[in-house]
């Protein structure tokens, strides 16, 4: 640090050192303390479960959303539910295939052209009959007790919870590489995060994927704004106005991650650019007295992270290698077998989760290598093009993810 200290000042080595090292040393050290602390609520058995409505929302989805229905129709859940696919101007037979899709709790409105994902979305609000509303993507499959378990978190939660969100897990991560890693993402990281962030009361995003809201919220909401991060703008809306969001990590819904790193890219980035419309609509949110709170801050912290990892870690790791410890010294490249031990904690909370759902851990040592060494190295850049398009006003587009 000396070193970079002399070349650059020691405001920008400290503001560098901070942003590869310290902040994200504090935030895992915070994060696996709080996985050894949690302690799951017990979710109960209902006496009698509600009726739901589904909206799926689907564009140009025509290889998967028969088995997304298919999913639906297996469901172990003992209530009513109904299903609304809102086919939002489709160009491939997505509509056609719903139509010919004969279950009685199935029902399809056609949008008049491709108007997004959020249009959508308030389009099947508005023609839902039951007071509680699940979101799922059209490219999902649900395990069997998925909805009954959402349900039953959603029931046995806090009364000011008025949101729930499913686990979202990948699905194809046979294909190929990249699907591979991100397998590893899903179980791991997003799991782990959701987890922690239920245990202090404030899930931070109610993934539009799988989740469950109240439906008489959403209307007072106003239902999903027209912007890329649909779901992360409605979850904060929610947590704006006090109420409280959970997490059920047994409700496993599986999805199709992107199997192209450009499509992965695309993705993380529009992930990215929802954050940040996010604080521009919320920024009020920042200075709520609540335990989430810390999270949101820690979400304030994340563009000059992933910009820090981007600028200085990479190119530091580099000169390191070549024995130049300007940025990345021993202490800090040190800190890299403690993502190891980071993994084994997440993967054996993930793993009993999973046997006591009767799910088993397939084997992907490749992908894990992949995404505990080399992830970040695609995530982080992805992510600072995503700010830096939102700040700059750039088109926005709404896909299958």
């Amino acid at each position: 640090m000396h070193d970079l200290a002399t070349m650059a000042g020691w405001p920008v080595a400290i503001a560098i050192v901070a942003g590869i090292a310290l902040i994200p040393g504090f935030m895992n050290a915070f994060l696996a303390t709080s996985l050894l602390l949690d302690r799951r609520p017990v979710r109960r058995r209902l006496v009698g479960y509600p009726s739901l409505s589904l909206l799926i929302a689907a564009y140009n989805e025509q290889a998967s959303i028969a088995e997304t229905l298919q999913s639906l129709d297996l469901q172990d859940y003992p209530g009513k539910f109904e299903a609304i696919v809102i086919d939002d101007g489709s160009r491939d037979d997505t509509a056609s295939i719903v139509a010919a899709t004969r279950y009685q709790w199935l029902r399809l409105l056609r949008q008049p052209r491709n108007m997004g994902k959020s249009a959508a979305l308030n389009r099947g609000l508005a023609e839902a009959k039951h007071h509680l509303i699940v979101t799922l993507d059209a490219d999902s499959y649900l395990s069997r007790d998925a909805l009954r378990n959402l349900v039953e978190r959603y029931m046995n939660d806090p009364s000011g919870t008025r949101a729930v969100a499913g686990t979202m897990l990948v699905r194809n991560s046979r294909k190929n590489w990249v699907t591979k890693v991100q397998e590893w993402d899903y179980f791991h990281g997003i799991a782990a995060i959701k987890r922690v962030q239920s245990l202090f009361q404030g899930t931070l995003v109610a993934q539009g994927a799988f989740s469950i809201y109240d439906r008489q919220m959403l209307k007072e909401i106003g239902g999903w704004d027209d912007c890329v991060g649909e779901d992360i703008v409605l979850t904060w809306a929610i947590l704006e106005r006090g109420w409280r969001i959970g997490h059920a990590e047994d409700a496993c819904c599986f999805t199709n991650a992107p199997d192209r790193l450009i499509q992965f890219i695309r993705q993380r980035q529009r992930w990215a650019r929802g954050m940040i419309e996010a604080f521009r609509r919320f920024p009020g949110i920042l200075f709520k007295p609540r335990m989430s709170t810390l999270f949101i801050w820690w979400n304030l912290l994340f563009p000059w992270l992933d910009l820090a990892y981007t600028l200085f870690f990479i190119p530091g790791i580099v000169l390191a290698a070549f024995g130049i410890y300007w940025i990345a010294g021993p202490l800090t490249l040190a800190l890299l077998p403690m993502a190891l031990v980071m993994n084994y904690l997440m993967f054996g909370i993930g793993s009993r989760m999973f046997a006591a759902q009767g799910l088993r851990v397939r084997r992907n040592v490749a992908g894990f290598v992949v995404y505990a060494f080399l992830y970040s190295l695609i995530l982080q850049p992805a992510c600072v093009a995503g700010y830096f398009s939102e700040l700059l006003g750039l088109r926005k587009t709404w896909g299958t993810k």
